[in-house]
């Protein structure tokens, strides 16, 4: 898909990863809006943009149609979807004093990074279906999970749950989706210099970025960008999972 006059949508484009693929986007040509809860860095990266930004709860079915009836208002009906938000909390199964992990702690964790990324991904389809075609496609989608899905660790189980279940999604909704010509990726990074990760402190950072292989350092959201670009442009990428992580795989802890 040519990405140059295509509208583009990013959720979670207001800082990270996302908004590394949001600024990739513009500067391929594309018409970005930035769906995100941080309304100041939100609205700051679509005016550094020149695109368009919307508060969207992704999680939620009334602004998530808002928030995509305000991206065609402002781009037309959009052909490129990636999604980057979602959440990370560390928990254990059992805490401090036998305490069990709080439900409403990992039903949230799905309903975000999961049932949020479905719901915008039905949404968006149901839109790119009924559009012109173009070169031989209707839309491509891209989700974010993570190594976590395969090798998560201690604390991790709600984190890796709702990730592992965007894995096991990509493939029978890309053949859902194959009907209307729109294709479905997914892509599971390692360990990125996000701004989660920047307020550690240098020497952790460093350490983190020494557990990985090849590069022997952590990932720059540039790179996820890239991919990104690359799985746009390619039409045969459809249906499978990418590991961007430097062959890592993940110790217990």
């Amino acid at each position: 898909m040519d990405i140059k006059g295509s509208a583009a949508i990013v959720t979670g484009g207001a800082s990270g990863l996302g908004k590394a693929t949001a600024r990739m986007l513009a500067a391929q040509g594309a018409k970005v809006a930035i769906f995100d809860m941080n309304e100041e860095g939100g609205n700051a990266t679509a005016t550094e943009l020149g695109g368009a930004y919307a508060r969207v709860n992704v999680a939620d079915d009334a602004s998530v149609a808002a928030g995509l009836s305000a991206a065609e208002a402002a781009h037309g009906v959009a052909r490129i979807l990636v999604n980057c938000a979602g959440i990370a909390p560390a928990m254990k199964t059992v805490g401090k004093d036998y305490a069990p992990h709080p439900l409403n702690t990992y039903r949230k964790t799905i309903e975000v990074n999961l049932i949020g990324t479905f719901n915008v991904i039905s949404q968006f389809a149901a839109r790119a279906a009924a559009a012109e075609e173009i070169d031989g496609e209707r839309g491509v989608i891209i989700n974010t999970a993570s190594v976590a899905a395969y090798d998560g660790q201690i604390g991790q189980a709600a984190y890796s749950a709702s990730k592992g279940g965007v894995v096991g999604m990509t493939l029978p909704v890309a053949r859902d989706l194959a009907q209307y010509k729109i294709r479905v990726m997914t892509i599971a990074p390692g360990i990125f210099l996000t701004p989660m990760m920047e307020a550690f402190p240098q020497n952790v950072q460093d350490a983190l970025g020494a557990q990985v292989p090849h590069p022997n350092r952590l990932g720059r959201p540039a790179e996820y960008a890239q991919l990104v670009e690359s799985i746009v442009r390619n039409p045969m990428l459809n249906g499978e999972v990418i590991r961007l992580d430097g062959a890592i795989r993940m110790a217990p802890r």
